[in-house]
Order: structure tokens, then C-alpha cells, then sequence
């Protein structure tokens, strides 16, 4: 039998796709249409106010520092004040991230060792794998308002705590995968040559697991900046507070400025950890050939 009399298959009808979609599409549509609060009248006036009030934002952005801006109680007030809290709430924010991440880091590390399928046994493992899913399935604004509120009050520290114990699951989780991922055959040398537990976890998994679980670490502290700003606005401390107020008293002006300063940090955050990642992932050498 040659190639030209072999019959080629079909290909599969691309129609009940087309359908599934249009389908889908239409219930969307009649779902939205039929809420009874939405007011679908001023979506044509969305694109002209949205280019306004971005207008708004960008001339706050551009304007000189040293300008006064109109219609402030304060006479001395200039736009370079608004730059300066900015940053400083900023710096809350990051500060609130880092506390956060190094709680999680500190109390997830030795947790993920009792989660391991080859560092710990059945009786274990389930229970510190329940508190890992429980803590990482409640968003940190739940954790912050219900737990930590009424614990710290309206400070910084109700916030980092909740970002903390959301990152105890999150990187429990990363690191007891880590632990199961690492290479059999040294644990199982060192064990043959009559090492204790905390010997084998010590000199063959910790060497194998470290680096990747340091690079999860770096990753969870960008995650936990985000998670920081959005936190201000229950007043537990860093900029998104004072956000909050700001765009809801439509101070565009100022509104642009906080959200420059939240993107231009949020920035430079994630490129220093981004070149921390890959510096220890892949050492230094890699690092210089990527630069």
C-alpha cells in the first residue's frame, strides 16, 4: 500500500465548539442584561469619563513639585508633599509584605517538613496538610477583618499578620513539594550509613531543597506587596488606605501620583527579585551571560 492510497482521517467538525461558544456567550449576556441594579444607560459615557479622569491623573503626575495644587485648606501644600507621602506609605506597604513573608517563611519551613511524604509519617502528614489548604483557602482582607482586626486594632501590624499567616499555607505548600521532589538516592545513602532523622533531612535534603524553596520565598514577597496595598483599604496599614479616601473624594490628581508610586515600586520590587531568583537558581555565571 504506498502513501497516496492510504486515506487520511477527518478532522474533527469544528461546529459544536462554535455553538458551545455563541451559547455561552448569549447566556453571559442575557445574565448581565436581566440584573436588575445594572445601569447599562451609561455605559456609552464610560470611554469619555475614564479619558478624563486619566487626564486628571497624568497632569498630577507631570505637574512640577514645587506647584501649589488649587482648591487645598493647606496654602503651603505643593504636589512634591503628595509625592513624599506617597513613597512613605509605600514604604509601609512594602515593609507590611516583607514582615509577612518572613513570618510565612519562618513557620511554614519546618511545617512542610512534617507534611512530606518522605520526611514524615501518615499521622503527620494529614493534619499539618489540612492547616496548610484552611489558611491558604482564606484571602488575607478575611483574615485581616475577622482575626487580625480585632486582635492589633487599625495598625500596621493587623495587616502583616494576616499576610503572614496566608503565606504560612502558600509556601508550606511550595516547600513540602520541594521536599518530595529531591533526589532519592543521597537521603537513602546517608540513612544507610546510620544517620537519624534530623541528620538525613539536614545533610541530603536541605542541600537539595533550599535553593528553589529561598527562590518561592522572593516570589511570595512580590505576591505579598500587591496583597499589602489592597489591604490599606480595611485600615490595616500601608497606602491603600489613604487610595481608598482619595479616590473616593475624586482627587485625581493626587490618585495619579499614589498609583505612579505604587507602579514604579511594585516595579523595581519584582526586577531586584526577579535577578535575586536567578542568581540563585542558577548561579552567578548564568546570571553575568543573561545580563
Amino acid at each position: 500500500m504506498t502513501a497516496e492510497t492510504v486515506a487520511r482521517p477527518k478532522p474533527p467538525p469544528k461546529w459544536p465548539y462554535t455553538l458551545a461558544g455563541l451559547t455561552l456567550i448569549g447566556i453571559v449576556l442575557i445574565a448581565g442584561w436581566s440584573l436588575d441594579d445594572a445601569k447599562w444607560e451609561r455605559l456609552p459615557l464610560f470611554p469619555g469619563e475614564i479619558l478624563q479622569y486619566a487626564g486628571q491623573m497624568l497632569d498630577g503626575v507631570l505637574t512640577w513639585p514645587g506647584a501649589h495644587p488649587e482648591g487645598q485648606a493647606d496654602p503651603e501644600l505643593t504636589y512634591g508633599d503628595w509625592w513624599l507621602q506617597s513613597l512613605k506609605l509605600m514604604g509601609e506597604s512594602v515593609a507590611l509584605a516583607w514582615i509577612g513573608t518572613c513570618v510565612g517563611a519562618l513557620f511554614s519551613f519546618p511545617l512542610a517538613f512534617l507534611a512530606a511524604s518522605n520526611t514524615a509519617p501518615l499521622v503527620l502528614r494529614v493534619p499539618v496538610r489540612l492547616f496548610f489548604n484552611a489558611i491558604r483557602a482564606v484571602p488575607e482582607i478575611l483574615l485581616a477583618v475577622i482575626v487580625m482586626l480585632p486582635l492589633f486594632g487599625l495598625n500596621p501590624m493587623a495587616g502583616a499578620m494576616a499576610i503572614g499567616v496566608h503565606s504560612i499555607g502558600s509556601l508550606g505548600k511550595l516547600t513540602l513539594e520541594n521536599i518530595e521532589a529531591v533526589d532519592p538516592r543521597p537521603v537513602e545513602a546517608v540513612a544507610a550509613a546510620g544517620a537519624s532523622w534530623w541528620q538525613r533531612v539536614r545533610t541530603a535534603v536541605i542541600p537539595q531543597m533550599l535553593p528553589e524553596t529561598v527562590a518561592f520565598w522572593l516570589y511570595r514577597f512580590e505576591v505579598n506587596i500587591r496583597a499589602s496595598a489592597i489591604l490599606g483599604v480595611v485600615s490595616a496599614g500601608g497606602i491603600g488606605a489613604l487610595l481608598n479616601r482619595v479616590l473616593r473624594g475624586r482627587e485625581w490628581e493626587w490618585g495619579g501620583i499614589m498609583l505612579a508610586v505604587i507602579i514604579i515600586v511594585t516595579i523595581l520590587v519584582d526586577q531586584l527579585s526577579a535577578a535575586l531568583r536567578h542568581r540563585i537558581l542558577h548561579g552567578a555565571e548564568a546570571t553575568v551571560v543573561a545580563v
